[in-house]
């Protein structure tokens, strides 16, 4: 039994559709994956990230944690939707003291919020130092409605938020972690319920970041128009539950392969604009996570669309695992469990 440091977290990504909880033990060496559950929740507790049911969303964690027999109280969670702005501009080089004193007047020049009505945060990505005329940095608003909506959520679940990062940024932070990238360059493509991120890194440096409002909640809408039933009965369909007589598999898979098109024209498109930006960068492979990388169509619509080979995120491929854990499961939830597993390694005081 391994004892848990001070600055232990566990890590949960709240989904539109689920929530995902992760824990993980620092060894010698690495992680050990100690617990990791997910538990579905209702259509509309949460919509392009906001928190509609606290009550109800706070009652499903605290029964997950249960289940999952998790007693820590400190956690990471990560916000996304359009709340939320993460941008890569150039400034002048300078310290990152000197910035912090001057990163509100930066910020109003790319951020289309009030500026008193966000939380902001950078990071340096070039050395200042280097006699570059200017220097890269990434900029992250949140809006302080959004976060303290969150914490409040946290709270009403009876945990204590110790950090709270950006969806985009927990995905990059486990791709780094199970891959250990070289040099090589690679599109992160996250597939959630109502939202789809696209992070294009060289090694561990992001190029190029874009959130389109496309997700697996688009199937499910037209399987309710056309089956006439609610968004919770049309997810049991989509997910081969209940089609029964009158919703038969072929009209299924007719909408399922309406929707993953469009995906892939939109993924298409943004890699495009990537390339015409960057055009000296060539991307290997894209790697997909979220509940909508599950759909074999769209992996195999997406790797003609875009001319590369795709692939699922293996997140848990480089910890540890527990024998109690069953592989195959762990495996068939892989691709949602990314954004969680990149919160779990968080510890107190990372930036």
């Amino acid at each position: 039994m391994f004892l848990k440091k001070k600055n232990h977290l566990i890590g949960l990504d709240i989904g539109s559709r689920s929530i995902k909880v992760g824990e993980t033990v620092e060894t010698k060496n690495d992680f050990e994956l100690n617990k990791f559950g997910m538990m579905d929740i209702s259509a509309g507790w949460i919509e392009d990230a906001a928190i509609k049911e606290p009550e109800r969303i706070a009652e499903s964690i605290r029964d997950l944690l249960n289940r999952e027999k998790i007693k820590e109280k400190n956690v990471a969670v990560s916000i996304g939707g359009y709340s939320v702005i993460v941008k890569k501009i150039q400034l002048p080089p300078q310290s990152e003291e000197s910035l912090q004193d001057s990163i509100h007047f930066e910020a109003e020049q790319y951020i289309p919020f009030d500026i008193n009505e966000v939380n902001l945060d950078f990071q340096i990505l070039s050395d200042p130092a280097e006699g570059n005329q200017r220097m890269d940095v990434i900029l992250v608003a949140a809006k302080k409605d959004l976060v303290n909506d969150y914490i409040n959520l946290l709270n009403l679940a009876g945990l204590h938020p110790c950090v709270i990062d950006i969806d985009a940024f927990a995905l990059q932070n486990i791709y780094e972690y199970a891959y250990a990238p070289q040099d090589e360059t690679v599109a992160l493509i996250d597939i959630g319920a109502c939202k789809t991120s696209l992070n294009i890194l060289k090694g561990t440096m992001s190029l190029f970041m874009r959130d389109v409002t496309l997700g697996s909640e688009q199937i499910n809408h037209k399987i309710r128009e056309a089956a006439k039933c609610s968004l919770d009965d049309a997810e049991s369909i989509k997910l081969g539950g209940k089609p029964g007589d009158k919703f038969p598999g072929l009209k299924l898979r007719q909408i399922t392969t309406d929707v993953v098109s469009d995906w892939c024209l939109e993924i298409r498109r943004a890699i495009d604009f990537f390339y015409s930006t960057y055009p000296e960068h060539q991307i290997k492979i894209a790697i997909l996570s979220g509940g909508g990388a599950n759909i074999p169509e769209f992996r195999n619509m997406l790797a003609s669309e875009i001319a590369m080979d795709v692939e699922l995120i293996r997140p848990f491929s480089r910890f540890t695992v527990h024998r109690r854990f069953d592989s195959a499961w762990l495996e068939s939830v892989s691709s949602q469990a990314a954004i969680c597993m990149g919160l779990a390694i968080r510890r107190q005081g990372d930036k």
